[in-house]
Formats: C-alpha cells, structure tokens, sequence
C-alpha cells in the first residue's frame, strides 16, 4: 500500500475532529484568545499597530494534522473596520492551511493573530481565497505593547502574525499559507450564505454573538484606524 493511500483516511479523520467545536464556540474561544493575548504583561501585541490596522484575524488553536501528514489546518474569524467609520464590521469565518507554522508534530495547537496593515492585505481577506507572501506580503510582528514598528520587513508588510503555543507567544512568519472564507461558518452564524466581501465591508448586521468578538477589537483596535 502506497503512503498517500495511508495518509488519505488519516487526513479524512483529522479535519472533521478538528472542525467539531461549533461555530459560536469558536467565536468565544477567538475573543478570549484576543484578550489573553493582549492582557498578558509586556506580551501583547503593540498598541500602535492595532490601532493602524485596516483587519484582524483570530485563529484559535490552529492543528497539525497527525504525525504523518504534516498538514496544519485552522478555523476563525477575521473582521475590518467598517468603511462607514461605525466600528468593526461583522465576523467572517476564514480557514487557514498550509505554511510556515512550526507547530508541534501529534496534534500540537497554536492560537494565530494576524493584523492586515494594508489596503492590498485587506483586498486579499475580503477575497475567497488568498496565499500569504503571494498576493499580500506577511512578517512576524513584533511583541511588547510598547514596541514600535522598527525592521523595514515590518514597515512594509501587508499583514503581521502572532502565534502562541504552550503559553509561548511571539510573532510569526506564516509564510506560504493559504486563507480562504469558512463558507460553513458564516452559514451556521448568519443563518443563510453570506460571502466574506459582503460581511467585511459592512453590508451584513453583526449577530448577538459576536458582541464579545467585536468588544474585544474595538477596546484595542479602536473604533477608528489611525494613519
């Protein structure tokens, strides 16, 4: 029997576990994430680039599929600051694949933040499906509250990344990953198919359950970007 015979069932059985949590479950998870993340003393990501963010993505407990297959594959929410100058818009769910993660083999999980810095990186996530360092440039972001945006890599990415695993957090290039719209995500929120351009542009009302998500954002995103 050839590998790819034997890694096909173990795949089919990895990605379904890893999808079991449901939808507003992962949605709570992604706020605590943000909130840990950021309350943690001298941790966080720097208040200045928040602020400048055009997007953020929340990726809770990202996997790697197995010991074998070395597949990492991720479900969140991303959201971007409503073009009406209202706040953050509604969640869109996003699945992330692929790339450059360092997770640990045997399952292994890491909880993923990504900051979209520009109009070209938010075009990428309002897209149905876009690889990071192709279409939009990625760097590690830089870690402490008080840090500044110092490295021409830093100043010049599309998107910055974060990631914590065993308590561990700094920041991560996810170079060569894939993001696409968690199309099963957004149905099982909204009640009906919306796309993620339609939600992140601010033409989908936020349902009650991403009330924490979106607090969380707006207390250290704030409700407006500074340039």
């Amino acid at each position: 029997m050839s590998i790819k015979m034997l890694i096909a069932p173990l795949l089919a059985l990895s990605l379904p576990a890893m999808g079991a949590e449901s939808d507003t479950q992962r949605l709570n998870t992604a706020s605590d994430v943000l909130k840990e993340i950021m309350t943690a003393p001298d941790k966080g990501i720097p208040g200045d680039l928040f602020h400048k963010a055009y997007c953020v993505v929340v990726i809770p407990n990202m996997k790697k599929a197995g010991f074998v297959f070395s597949a990492k594959y991720g479900r969140g929410f991303a959201t971007c600051r409503d073009p009406k100058g209202t706040g953050w818009t509604a969640p869109a769910g996003l699945r992330v694949e692929g790339g450059g993660f360092g997770l640990q083999a045997g399952g292994e999980g890491a909880d993923i933040v990504m900051l979209v810095m520009s109009d070209k990186g938010m075009q990428g996530i309002l897209a149905s499906k876009f690889t990071l360092g192709g279409e939009a440039s990625v760097a590690a972001g830089p870690v402490g509250r008080d840090a500044t945006a110092q490295t021409d890599a830093t100043m010049r990415a599309d998107i910055l990344s974060w990631s914590r695993s065993r308590g561990v957090f700094g920041g991560m290039s996810l170079q060569g990953g894939t993001l696409r719209a968690d199309d099963d995500a957004n149905k099982a929120i909204y009640g009906q198919k919306e796309s993620n351009k339609e939600i992140l542009t601010g033409k989908v009302q936020p349902p009650a359950d991403a009330s924490s998500f979106l607090q969380e954002v707006a207390q250290y995103g704030g409700e407006s970007r500074k340039s």
